[in-house]
């Protein structure tokens, strides 16, 4: 057995070397655009199907399609966005008039509903009288901690504004050149795969698409349903600060926690304002848009990959707690690849043909011969089909 000289050894170790420092560098200097360019490949393979369907109906000019498509990004993302924005700061004052209202007089008693609440109904009532009974002094002595630690931790976030919207930029112009060279970026990226895994490569690369396409359409198109179909009920029962409170709605649905807080908390202020048709009717409605991801969301999920429903939503929550908003799509991705090879690995295994005792695989059987014995025999049993070239006739 011949040995690597030490030369050539430490010819491939500088090689690696160089390799590693080279990928960890391009890493470093890509990295502050790694959010943005996640965002952007996430949002073309979700939405590659619709480019494809404008592009036809646009005389084939992809320019046009791709133009259309991130217009319509700005009308999802920017506008809703920019109205909560704007819905908060236009209420900021009436918000301060009624902290600093309540500051002054203190709070009233509790309503008698609120003891009848199951589970936390008796408990949230002695607290809330214990704080109307310590009047206007006591209430603001019991508040200011809380209030100093949430006022620092709006200004702490204050500076992500700007950030937010740099990323927004970068996640819109990616989306722009992905939208247009399509193609051959994911030619590119079957291409290294292969290289990488052969067929099971390819293979995972594939998923990776259908698992991004079914949480968007799973997760995202229901939460954006709930928070429309929230938002509506709001609006039509004069709940204040609806613009706001639909986008909250949005981030909530999205994070997997649904819409019943915001929706719940609206009721219980209709009733605290002596509206008990509005809450009611307010009620039944958030009951409805609380138990819809139970019909949509799996429905939509089977329609974008076929995969367990359970990994799908353990990628989702593991993702989320792990790497945040963007592990929503992450986590299942990498899920889905880990279950593809480990999948295509075992039924490999089993595929395989077993050993012998010896520890050698069993020979094939052969092919018993025919009996030519007489002229007869070896007619009847032709070693070649006729019109071979080996078949040859007088």
């Amino acid at each position: 057995m011949l040995s690597t000289p030490p030369s050539e050894l430490a010819r491939n170790l500088l090689v690696i070397l160089v390799l590693s420092l080279l990928m960890i560098g391009t890493l470093w200097i890509l990295l502050p655009f790694l959010p943005a360019f996640i965002w952007a490949v996430t949002i073309v393979a979700s939405t590659w199907p619709l480019l494809i369907g404008l592009q036809r109906r646009l005389w084939g000019k992809r320019w046009l399609a791709t133009t259309v498509m991130i217009i319509g990004m700005l009308v999802i993302v920017v506008a809703p966005l920019s109205a909560a924005i704007g819905t908060l700061i236009g209420h900021a004052s009436d918000i301060s008039e009624q902290v600093h209202s309540i500051g002054q007089r203190g709070l009233p008693m509790p309503p008698d509903w609120l003891i009848r609440i199951p589970v936390v109904g008796q408990r949230a009532s002695e607290e809330w009288q214990a704080l109307a009974a310590a009047g206007p002094g006591g209430l603001v002595a019991r508040i200011q901690p809380y209030a100093v630690k949430a006022a620092a931790w709006g200004f702490s976030k204050l500076g992500s504004i700007g950030l937010l919207v740099v990323h927004l930029g970068l996640t819109l112009i990616i989306s722009g050149i992905l939208f247009m060279q399509g193609e051959r970026a994911a030619r590119a990226l079957i291409r290294i795969a292969r290289r990488l895994g052969g067929d099971r490569g390819e293979e995972s690369v594939r998923l990776a698409g259908m698992s991004i396409r079914a949480v968007a359409l799973g997760i995202v198109v229901t939460a954006v349903t709930q928070s429309l179909l929230g938002g509506l009920g709001l609006w039509l029962t004069g709940v204040p600060l609806s613009g706001f409170l639909t986008a909250l709605m949005l981030v909530l649905c999205v994070a997997q926690i649904g819409p019943f807080p915001v929706l719940l908390s609206s009721v219980a202020w209709l009733y605290w304002q002596d509206s008990p048709t509005l809450a009611t009717l307010l009620l039944v409605l958030s009951v409805f848009i609380g138990m819809l991801d139970n019909v949509m969301r799996p429905m939509l999920i089977r329609r974008g990959a076929d995969l367990p429903m359970t990994l799908i939503l353990a990628g989702v929550l593991g993702g989320m707690l792990t790497f945040g908003i963007v592990g929503l799509f992450v986590g299942p991705v990498i899920l889905a690849v880990t279950y593809t090879l480990l999948n295509a690995w075992i039924n490999e295994g089993l595929n395989r043909a077993p050993l012998s005792p010896s520890g050698a695989p069993p020979a094939a059987p052969t092919a018993p011969k025919p009996e030519a014995s007489s002229p007869d025999a070896a007619a009847a049993h032709p070693t070649h089909p006729p019109g071979t070239p080996n078949d040859k006739r007088s």
